[in-house]
C-alpha cells in the first residue's frame, strides 16, 4: 500500500483524506486557479468550494505503484487553460511527493469551469 511509509522506528501511515488537502493546497497556490469545484456537477451547475473544502475537489487513488490524484478545477478567465492545468499537475506532483514521501503516479485536471476574477 503506498500510504504505508516504513521507516527505521516504524511505519507511518496516510490517509487519503491527507493526500487529497496538501493537494488541494498545493493546488491553490498556482497562478490562474482560482478555486476547486465539486467532482460532480448538477444541471450544469458550477459551485466554488471555499478554502475549507479543498479536498472536495481532489479525488485521491491509491494503486500498488504509486497516487493517482484527480483534480476538480476552476480556472480565471483569460488565462491559458493549458498552462494553468500544467503548472497545477507539476505543483500537486511535486509537492505530495516532497512532504509524503510517495510516489505520484499521475495527476489528472478536470477543468470543471471559468469564473471571471473581478
Amino acid at each position: 500500500m503506498p500510504n504505508k511509509i516504513q521507516t527505521e522506528y516504524g511505519s507511518v501511515s496516510i490517509s487519503k483524506e491527507v493526500f487529497a488537502t496538501i493537494a488541494g493546497a498545493a493546488a491553490m497556490e498556482c497562478y490562474g486557479l482560482v478555486g476547486m469545484a465539486p467532482k460532480t456537477l448538477q444541471d450544469g451547475l458550477v459551485v466554488m468550494l471555499g478554502r475549507e473544502s479543498l479536498r472536495k475537489g481532489v479525488e485521491v487513488t491509491l494503486q500498488d505503484n504509486g497516487l493517482a490524484v484527480d483534480l476538480y478545477i476552476i480556472v480565471g478567465y483569460g488565462t491559458r487553460i493549458s498552462v494553468v492545468a500544467r503548472n497545477v499537475m507539476e505543483k500537486v506532483k511535486y509537492t505530495l511527493e516532497d512532504i509524503t514521501g510517495v510516489k505520484v503516479d499521475r495527476v489528472d485536471i478536470v477543468v470543471q469551469g471559468v469564473k471571471v476574477v473581478d
